[in-house]
């Protein structure tokens, strides 16, 4: 559940009274078969007052428009659960507490092996501080590289999206007002937006989402904290709780818990460290003892208060080991005291299983989760039965079991342990499951019988349709014959028409070509370099003795822009000329200019320059020769 580190005692509003457990309880149902997640544990006043203002803040007026409301929008759970598990919390708060928990983990690991492991677990951690915290009390006590090695820290909280930030391990910066200035510098990071935990810290503290009413809770841990989360809770969930922390810890581990909570109604659980501070230390009562395996196969068991009569023990071993029920017997602390050879054989138990905690080996959980069944049992005092409980052999047979948890009472009500039965119905359920086939088989065999009856008859009225459609589109299909026969004489004529069409373009196509010829025939034959450009001055053609002169191919200048061209004529002069020629006023203009030809030589080159005439002006033509002439524009 989520830590709070402030007790929600705000008075309920005036009208909050009037609000019955009866009107919240449609919402809380809701909430627990969509979402999975429990609330009717919660004290009812604290609940219906953290709804109430979650209601107020979407506008709306009692319970049952609000549960309306979440069924049409999905996304409001997050808000609602953000609002109901109140995620306040700091780092080192009631510094006084602080002292006193890391005085008492200094006490407990003087007790503990030099390389003993330490499991430290922080309930409801909310945003993560108080893990953070722990790790450093922790880190402090037995010096980094000891902390490394030998400590893990559990935190756990119902709220996902507070485990995500708690994860990113990074917290505002007036976080650091909450930290004594030692432990600032040593385990956080400052940056200029946010206060980081260092890494060697952060990889001790391992976060997971878990429910401390419907989860198995963490075994053997030495350090538990718990803070301002149980008063959040009925007094039947309280204990509940309580219960679960005595099993998590070790004999002599330490309890942390809020300013809130007393634990003065569970003394056998917890006698107090210091009562005003709220510490704790597990009291020895429902210890767990570790039994001798059996010898050779024999189950074993506790050793007896008093001697049973040895005939009717040893008949009571023979009947549980040879007994075609798998079974195993579980002591008062959840282990493993005795298993028959059914069982050892189903499930792959030998001797050297025999006093481990229950919870640590594969049958708690797998083919059926036994571990909360085994809560409900201690809890209520009853047998709880699972049926059709599937489970597939590694050579992939599935097999089905009715697994019933039985607890042992004694006289005086206390319970001394359990017994778990597999009750192997694999053939009974193979044969309901042939038996339900073969019934389903037979209603679809007569449900096809009658569909193919009804089909047929339909069939024999469509073919009799069909028949009359035939013949109306057979006298159809002769209409469209005379119509495409009458559409085929008219292609072939259009087809006429284009190979006339086509024998005069070719024609043409043949005159170009000539032309074409006869005009690269001509350029080729002058001995002068010829350019002929467009309107937009655009080179069009390229002659040899240009490609002599200054080294550039046809093929590299047609199509670009003459004033373009990088050769060893001064281009930019003959802008002027170029202009008045395409301006149409008939005259040849010619200049002489310096250039350098291709080999790098200084030339002078004669350059004409006249228009390409048809009935308007066309473009220029440019003419070069190597030679001598006029400085200047004729």
């Amino acid at each position: 559940m989520t830590s709070t580190n402030e007790p929600d005692d705000q008075p309920d509003p005036p009208d909050a009274e009037a609000d019955s457990e009866a009107e919240l309880k449609p919402v809380l149902d809701f909430l627990r078969v969509s979402r999975g997640f429990d609330f009717s544990v919660y004290k009812h006043n604290s609940l219906a007052r953290r709804v109430r203002r979650r209601m107020q803040m979407v506008g709306i007026d009692g319970f049952a428009a609000y549960l309306d409301f979440l069924q049409v929008h999905p996304d409001e759970f997050p808000a609602l659960f953000n609002a109901v598990l109140i995620n306040v919390t700091s780092f080192f708060r009631d510094p006084l507490a602080w002292a006193a928990l890391a005085r008492g983990v200094e006490q407990l690991l003087a007790a503990r092996a030099p390389d003993a492991p330490v499991r430290v677990w922080s309930a409801g951690t909310a945003s993560g501080e108080e893990a953070y915290t722990l790790a450093m009390v922790l880190a402090e006590a037995l010096g980094p590289e000891a902390f490394a090695r030998r400590v893990k820290v559990y935190a756990t909280d119902a709220d996902e999206e507070a485990l995500n930030q708690a994860r990113l391990a990074q917290y505002p910066l007036k976080a650091a007002d909450d930290i004594p200035a030692g432990l600032l510098e040593k385990y956080f990071t400052r940056t200029a937006a946010h206060l980081a935990v260092n890494k060697d810290l952060r990889r001790a503290v391992f976060f997971g989402r878990h429910d401390l009413l419907r989860d198995a809770p963490i075994s053997r841990v030495d350090v538990l904290a718990c803070r301002n989360t149980l008063m959040y809770f009925n007094a039947e969930a309280q204990a509940r709780i309580l219960n679960r922390f005595h099993f998590a810890l070790v004999p002599d581990g330490v309890l942390m818990l809020g300013k809130a909570e007393m634990l003065l109604t569970h003394p056998s659980l917890f006698t107090p460290l210091d009562l005003k501070l709220r510490l704790f230390r597990r009291t020895n009562r429902g210890a767990r003892t570790r039994l001798k395996p059996a010898v050779d196969g024999e189950a074993t068991r506790e050793a007896p208060a008093r001697e049973p009569d040895a005939f009717l023990a040893q008949l009571h071993r023979a009947a549980f080991e040879s007994s075609p029920v798998a079974q195993v017997i579980l002591d008062g602390g959840n282990l493993l005291a005795a298993a028959n050879q059914r069982a050892r054989t189903l499930f792959g138990l030998t001797s050297a299983d025999v006093g481990r905690p229950f919870q640590d080996l594969e049958l708690s959980y797998r083919p059926a989760e036994l571990r909360s069944r085994l809560d409900q049992v201690r809890v209520g005092r009853r047998a709880v039965s699972l049926k059709d409980v599937e489970r597939v052999t590694a050579g992939g047979e599935r097999q089905f079991f009715h697994v019933e948890v039985t607890p042992f009472v004694q006289d005086n009500g206390a319970l001394s342990g359990a017994q778990v039965t597999f009750l192997d119905v694999s053939e009974e359920h193979r044969l309901q499951l042939d038996f339900r086939k073969l019934m389903q088989d037979l209603e679809t065999a007569h449900e096809e019988l009658q569909s193919t009856s009804e089909e047929l008859e339909t069939t024999n009225e469509e073919l009799q349709s069909t028949v009359e459609e035939l013949e109306t589109t057979n006298e159809e299909l002769q209409s469209t014959n005379e119509e495409l026969e009458t559409m085929n004489e008219e292609v072939q004529s259009s087809n006429e028409e284009l190979q006339t069409m086509n024998e005069e373009l070719r024609l043409r196509s043949d005159e170009l070509n000539r032309a074409n010829v006869f005009l690269e025939a001509v350029l080729a034959s002058l001995r002068s370099g010829v350019a002929v450009l467009d309107r937009d001055l655009i080179v069009r053609a390229w002659n040899q003795p240009m490609e002599d002169l200054w080294g550039l191919r046809a093929d590299e200048v047609e199509g670009k822009h003459f004033h373009s061209l990088n050769i060893g004529m001064p281009v930019e002069s003959l802008r002027q000329a170029l202009r008045a020629s395409l301006a149409g006023d008939g005259e040849r203009r010619e200049l002489s200019l310096p250039c350098r030809n291709r080999r790098g030589k200084d030339i002078q080159c004669r350059v004409v320059v006249s228009a390409l005439r048809s009935q308007t002006v066309q473009g220029v033509i440019v003419i070069v020769e190597e030679g001598s002439g006029p400085a200047g524009a004729a």
